[in-house]
């Protein structure tokens, strides 16, 4: 965790914040090891007398959580797990658990997201093959839609890998904040902004991955920061942020919704958010009833999701339409390849929603 951006962001507590209405700031409470600017391994503890809760830095990354015991008990594995084992060790480790294990789900997940991420930096990428790098030309695309944005930092929700944050970093010249709740791909992240290297699991095919480990210095990076949090319930004061990215991130929340009332709280006024999402919904990561879309289509919309998501940022819209956002543009079938394997990709299009903070 950058110094930095702890003083310019001034977390407040996510816990006592929804029962007292009044942010309470955090405080850095131990600093257990450092890097630098880079505070490694210490605590953060909210300033209130009746809350005192703490929040751990693991590896450079705050968890800033109000479910702070469930993430850490699901997430055990990622935040306990080993980066310096050398590669024939890990592929043993892989055989063992096989397929579908948490372990094997893991490699899966980082390999698809920090090749888009981080595969145009390999010098060794075979040529002829899918084009990485999908995330950052969806982003630059919004940014064109968005057009001019206020004064002030910007937030990037589902930050994933981390290379859209350093690619909003570079574009705009400002501070910009990555926050996700998967801690192993925030671990790869944390790693290119501390030591200028990308070290993922590339998958061949099965349970056969290659590490790949790439230099990736990149312009901006000294004004960026990465964090573990919750995009529907941010330990900001409202208002704290110029715009906000959030990039396939909704179809794969738990409470959509929440996460746009969340940056609709987030932004100021004239803030921005770029949204943009597959809707390719799955009961794993989100409750049926929560969808945007995807569902009832013998209703008005037909099950489609667009109409969906226009009416909830359309004040009066829709029952539950989030207050203080309205569209602004919007594009369709915007393609976003995600690699499988050597042998598969897939290729989404994207709904692409700029969404305005109205004054």
């Amino acid at each position: 965790m950058r110094r930095r951006h702890f003083e310019i962001l001034r977390p407040v507590c996510p816990v006592c914040r929804p029962d007292s209405g009044e942010p309470s700031p955090l405080e850095i409470g131990q600093v257990l090891a450092e890097e630098s600017e880079h505070i490694v391994e210490g605590l953060l503890r909210c300033g209130r007398d009746t809350c005192q809760s703490e929040f751990p830095i693991f590896d450079g990354v705050p968890v800033i959580m109000p479910g702070l015991r469930v993430f850490v008990s699901t997430q055990l594995q990622q935040i306990l797990g080993r980066d310096d084992l050398s590669e024939a060790l890990e592929s043993v480790i892989g055989d063992c658990c096989g397929p579908g294990t948490p372990f094997d789900s893991t490699r899966q997940q980082l390999s698809s997201y920090a090749w888009d991420h981080y595969a145009d930096l390999d010098p060794d990428e075979p040529a002829g093959g899918p084009r990485p790098g999908s995330a950052v030309r969806v982003l630059e695309r919004g940014l064109e839609l968005a057009g001019e944005l206020p004064d002030g930092p910007l937030i990037d929700l589902g930050c994933s890998v981390g290379r859209t944050a350093f690619a909003l970093a570079e574009r705009t010249g400002r501070t910009v904040l990555g926050v996700d709740v998967n801690f192993a791909m925030l671990r790869i992240a944390a790693g290119v902004l501390r030591r200028g290297v990308a070290r993922y699991p590339r998958r061949r095919i099965g349970l056969v991955y290659d590490r790949r480990e790439l230099a990736a210095d990149l312009p901006g990076a000294d004004r960026v920061d990465f964090w573990a949090c919750d995009a529907a319930a941010l330990p900001f004061a409202d208002g704290t942020f110029a715009a906000a990215a959030a990039l396939n991130l909704i179809d794969s929340a738990h409470a959509p919704a929440e996460v746009l009332k969340s940056m609709a709280a987030a932004l100021g006024d004239g803030g921005k958010g770029i949204l943009t999402c597959p809707y390719d919904w799955s009961s794993a990561a989100t409750p049926v009833e929560s969808w945007i879309g995807g569902h009832s289509q013998r209703g008005p919309d037909r099950g489609a999701a667009e109409p969906v998501l226009r009416k909830l940022l359309t004040a009066g819209a829709h029952p539950a339409s989030i207050e203080g956002l309205e569209v602004l543009a919007e594009q369709e079938g915007v393609p976003w390849r995600v690699r499988m394997h050597e042998r598969s990709v897939v290729e989404y299009a994207a709904h692409l929603v700029i969404a305005g903070r109205t004054e």
